[in-house]
């Protein structure tokens, strides 16, 4: 079963499942919702003893999304110190958008605060344990979800944390946030089917950065790229490692600089000031590009970066503008991609719906936001990204973000 998403060719069907045209769009696949490969008949609608928790009986406390039958957590760093408060506190309004474009969900979402810390994350999840949730959504940081995992574990209810760090995921504990292999993959990809053929990295020495340089060179192995040098910085050597990479321009057509702000721009302009030929080697991102104050320098022009759809966030920036008067970080779509991915597969998968054969369907599912991804059964996930190049002003789009995982 498919759902339209032209209003005129099958809006009736989407009236009738008491979707929002933009939740309908939100989550596209077989089952018309989330599950992009099998039908809600699929499903064994009968409960097996122990599969769901029993219905709670106290209703539930503190600050809750949702009137729902289906109980869900979400852990979020509402009281951390620094920028974290803002962004969980932009998570949580995402939430709130989410289940106000899925009509008629049939979700509640108990916020719980986690102060950004693991001890806090612990306390988190241990008070939720009494709203008997059948799925956790977030923490956010990585030492969050390595405290909070093993107790939603063994209380038997998978998570969807928010992290960024494949290190953390497992069976039933997943990361929905963006992975750098990912991007490093897709990019390189389109940077060999372009024709580029050598490559050198400048890349920073810190975890991201490890896992950044792991990532390119599976890469480049597998897109048969001839990694040429690596060059790993700290914050006070930048200048040293770009005219080394500078001084072997003549070996490679490609460099890749997995950071963004204040990083790639410096980078493209000590090139040039060596005098390396932009035109001939070209330079290589990440998804932290995806930021105006990158893509919109004119030094970096014709650098390439993968993205999730620029103009989907746009419209999902506007909702949430004219709903909550702010401008909504990159980060606070995966609150609205979980919550929409959680009452899909309510509505969809009935009580099967956390299920991990369910949750880690290999065809994924469609957000109207951030585009195809799927979960792996290891709990780590793959997107479908589109190829962006910088112009100056408004990025173009190289390749488009693929619609299923067949045609990656």
């Amino acid at each position: 079963m498919h759902i339209k998403s032209d209003e005129k060719r099958g809006a009736t069907g989407t009236a009738r499942a008491g979707l929002s045209r933009r939740a309908a769009l939100a989550f596209i696949g077989g089952t018309g919702l989330a599950l992009a490969g099998c039908s809600s008949s699929s499903f064994d609608t009968a409960r097996p003893p122990g599969l769901l928790p029993e219905p709670a009986i106290l209703p539930p406390a503190g600050d809750v999304l949702g009137t729902g039958s289906v109980r869900v957590a979400m852990l979020l760093p509402l009281s951390a110190q620094g920028n974290a408060a803002g962004l969980a506190q932009a998570m949580r309004n995402a939430a709130e958008l989410g289940l106000a474009d899925f009509v008629n969900n049939d979700l509640t979402v108990v916020v719980r605060d986690t102060g950004g810390t693991p001890e806090g994350a612990m306390a988190a999840m241990n008070s939720v344990l009494v709203e008997r949730p059948e799925l956790v959504i977030g923490p956010l940081f990585a030492a969050e979800v390595r405290a909070a995992g093993p107790i939603a574990r063994s209380a038997g209810i998978p998570m969807i944390s928010f992290s960024s760090d494949p290190t953390v995921a497992s069976q039933g504990i997943y990361v929905l946030g963006f992975l750098v292999d990912d991007q490093v993959r897709q990019v390189v990809a389109e940077a060999a089917a372009s024709g580029r053929r050598s490559m050198a990295a400048l890349i920073p020495d810190t975890a991201y950065g490890t896992l950044a340089e792991a990532a390119l060179r599976e890469a480049t192995a597998r897109s048969g790229i001839r990694l040429v040098q690596i060059e790993r910085y700290t914050a006070t050597d930048l200048p040293d490692r770009t005219r080394a990479i500078a001084a072997n321009a003549g070996q490679i057509d490609s460099l890749f600089v997995p950071e963004g702000p204040g990083v790639a721009p410096r980078v493209a302009a000590a090139l040039s000031s060596a005098g390396v030929d932009r035109n001939r080697v070209k330079l290589l991102g990440t998804g932290l590009w995806n930021e105006p104050s990158v893509y919109g320098d004119q030094v970096l022009a014709g650098a390439w970066f993968p993205s999730p759809d620029i103009a989907a966030f746009q419209g999902f920036a506007g909702r949430y503008r004219s709903t909550f008067g702010s401008e909504p970080p990159q980060t606070a779509t995966l609150a609205y991609d979980a919550v929409v991915l959680a009452a899909g597969l309510v509505r969809a998968a009935g009580p099967r719906r956390f299920q991990p054969d369910v949750l880690a369907n290999p065809e994924g599912f469609l957000s109207s936001v951030n585009g195809l991804f799927r979960f792996t059964p290891s709990g780590t996930n793959d997107r479908g990204l589109a190829i962006y190049e910088i112009t100056g002003s408004s990025p173009r789009q190289v390749r488009p973000a693929p619609r299923s995982f067949s045609s990656v």
